[in-house]
């Protein structure tokens, strides 16, 4: 492997963290607070339903994710949020997961699971705290 490739993948983990923290956390802000825009059917869910503590997952998970902190528990719980949001909500529509509009949810699963293997990345609150 190049020399530029070992320093630049710790880099682009914690870049993959933060775009994929970043997109996640829209979906939590659009199911609570209709930013960037209301959820389909535009009803902001109840707080206490299943879509409303999924949107709580999103919205403070995906920021905890975005600064880094408590990554790898965050990441497994956010995983598994995905999983039973694919088997609870998308699988029972269809079979394919490009016609049940479950791929972004398979996407952020295995993205999450990762970073609970990988870690966070350099540029991470949990980073700056190991060096401490």
């Amino acid at each position: 492997m190049s020399p530029a490739l070992i320093v630049w993948a710790p880099r682009v983990l914690s870049v993959l963290r933060i775009v994929a923290a970043l997109i996640f956390l829209l979906h939590g802000t659009q199911k609570l607070f209709a930013f960037p825009g209301p959820p389909m059917g535009g009803n902001l869910p109840p707080i206490m339903s299943l879509y409303g503590i999924g949107a709580i997952l999103e919205l403070v998970g995906g920021i905890l994710l975005l600064i880094g902190a408590f990554t790898r528990p965050v990441a497994f719980i956010l995983s598994g949020e995905m999983a039973v949001a694919y088997w609870m909500f998308h699988f029972p529509r269809n079979f394919y997961p490009t016609l049940n509009g479950g791929d972004a949810a398979i996407l952020y699963c295995f993205i999450f699971l990762y970073l609970v293997f990988a870690g966070p990345g350099p540029w991470s609150v949990d980073a700056a705290r190991n060096k401490a």
